[in-house]
């Protein structure tokens, strides 16, 4: 008899609602609130956009954390291996030295999230701590010749980084973190242009925010001369914030959640968190004065 699909099922499905489970300890906040404005008050200056992955397009902490987890499996492999022990501690040593700007990225990101992503971010940011512990303990063990002990504690904090790395999976693909918000936008619309209204009722200098078919975007007139107009995307591809509620000055607009900055003239974000640019739609006005908007790359 085939077992039912409610019994195959179970095991999978609980892990996945305890992960789910992690974005709703609220009792996680109090130290949250602490450990971010300790990572806000940080005085890394331009670093923080650096850090952020601004220049490279995505967050830069996925990047960083392949440093210390290939070095860490890879001593494992040789652990197993008879006559590698020098080999195995560089490499946990490398590791080592890799955690330390993965984590630092890793905190700048976890800083900018929603309550529930920060909840299960310091949870994955534990685990973390623990596998370098382990891992610092290991090193010093075989430092001291006691490889034994050293192989067993590089294996502890392979399972501790092994979890950190599902936990952080969770966080990614699960819970969205870092991905780019404003990226369905040109998969919402229909291709065409779509009326706005009348040109002459946006006031020049200010957003305002539209709706076209499931996409809020938001529009500036120009203040000068050209009277020019900037249609944006309104959801901040960082965190969805509502960039017509932002500051429109310089040519640019500020998210009022985390601060990322884009330009109006091509939605290029200018400053972070936010990774990705906001999608830009091509406008026109009508021989009537209506303006229109046009996302280029709609269906």
């Amino acid at each position: 008899m085939r077992p039912s699909l409610t019994y195959r099922h179970k095991t999978p499905e609980k892990a996945v609602k305890a992960l789910d489970a992690l974005g709703d300890a609220a009792a996680l906040d109090g130290v949250i609130e602490t450990v971010q404005r300790a990572v806000r008050a940080l005085p890394l200056g331009r670093a923080r956009d650096t850090l952020h992955g601004r220049w490279l397009g995505h967050p830069l902490h996925p990047a960083l954390v392949q440093v210390p987890i290939g070095s860490w499996l890879s001593a494992a492999v040789l652990d197993l291996a008879p006559g590698h022990q020098r080999s195995a501690r560089v490499l946990v040593g490398v590791g080592l030295a890799g955690a330390v700007p993965a984590a630092l990225a890793g905190w700048v990101d976890w800083a900018e999230q929603h309550q529930q992503q920060m909840r299960s971010g310091l949870v994955h940011a534990a685990s973390n701590v623990l596998a370098v512990g382990l891992y610092a303990g290991s090193w010093t063990a075989r430092g001291r010749g006691r490889h034994r002990v050293g192989r067993a504690l590089g294996f502890a904090g392979l399972s501790a980084a092994g979890l950190g790395a599902l936990l952080g999976g969770h966080l990614a693909y699960r819970q969205a973190s870092g991905a780019n918000k404003a990226e369905p936008v040109p998969h919402l619309l229909e291709p065409g242009w779509y009326a706005l209204g009348p040109l002459s009722g946006f006031p020049a200098g200010k957003a305002v925010r539209k709706e076209l078919g499931e996409v809020p975007v938001m529009v500036v007139r120009d203040a000068g001369e050209d009277g020019g107009v900037s249609v944006l995307a309104d959801r901040c591809s960082h965190f969805s914030g509502p960039l017509s509620e932002g500051k429109v000055a310089d040519g640019c607009v500020t998210c009022p959640l985390h601060g990322s900055v884009f330009r109006l003239a091509d939605g290029w974000n200018v400053a972070g968190p936010a990774t990705a640019p906001q999608p830009l739609f091509e406008t026109r006005v009508r021989d009537d004065g209506t303006l229109e908007a046009r996302m280029p790359d709609a269906g």
